[in-house]
């Protein structure tokens, strides 16, 4: 099989939906495979066009039964694992946080090296989560080799993510590569801790707004 075929975990999140939207505009064939629910996030960066392209596929991660039909039976050649619940909700739920964050990222691993004849590439999203505290690292800038010190438990899944993609490189030489996003910003990042910046700029644009209906009723009122 020469065609490359792109399974998108977690595409229904911010960055999920954005990887999905680059991908399409790639000319990848993309599938998503997300709990079910209304991709919103897509709905907002992707034209009726683009979305069309795209096969959206229901599951859990948490499900490695689901998780292997979705690689076989679409042929899927690369996986892109995002799916995860924030530092809120794994704080909410510290069990179903490691089911999902720890334990799906496992099954992804298990069943890439499972099929590995046919997933030629892994990614998976990490997390700066996994560092302490900006004050325990007084060097700049940070070095990739810097100490983890997690302050979270969201932060502690993601540094037993990287471990498992070091374990099954080391033992069956399933290559993957990790990503550590920092402060992710834009269109789509309404939840997670650092969603706050995103959320300030929407606030501002929506009162610039306000203000800018306000100063047309007055003109208006004011000359008629």
């Amino acid at each position: 099989m020469n065609e490359q075929r792109f399974l998108v975990t977690g595409a229904f999140g911010c960055i999920g939906a954005w990887t999905v939207k680059r991908l399409v505009a790639a000319g990848q064939p993309v599938w998503t495979y997300d709990l079910p629910g209304h991709p919103h996030r897509l709905h907002l960066i992707m034209d009726e066009a683009s979305l069309a392209r795209v096969q959206m596929l229901q599951g859990d991660i948490t499900d490695a039964a689901q998780v292997e039909r979705a690689i076989v039976d679409h042929g899927i050649t690369h996986i892109i694992h995002l799916a995860a619940l924030q530092v809120p909700f794994v704080r909410a739920d510290p069990i179903r946080g490691a089911r999902v964050n720890v334990v799906g990222t496992t099954i992804v691993f298990e069943m890439a090296k499972r099929h590995r004849e046919q997933v030629a590439g892994l990614v998976y999203a990490s997390s700066m989560g996994v560092y302490g505290p900006a004050d325990r690292y007084p060097d700049a800038p940070l070095a990739h080799d810097a100490p983890l010190m997690p302050p979270t438990l969201y932060g502690v899944n993601k540094q037993a993510n990287e471990g498992t993609a070091q374990i099954y490189w080391q033992e069956y030489q399933l290559p993957s590569i990790g990503i550590r996003p920092y402060v992710v910003y834009g269109p789509g990042r309404d939840q997670g801790m650092t969603s706050t910046p995103t959320k300030a700029m929407l606030a501002a644009t929506v009162d610039h707004f306000k203000s800018i209906k306000r100063r047309v009723a007055y003109e208006c009122k004011s000359r008629w």
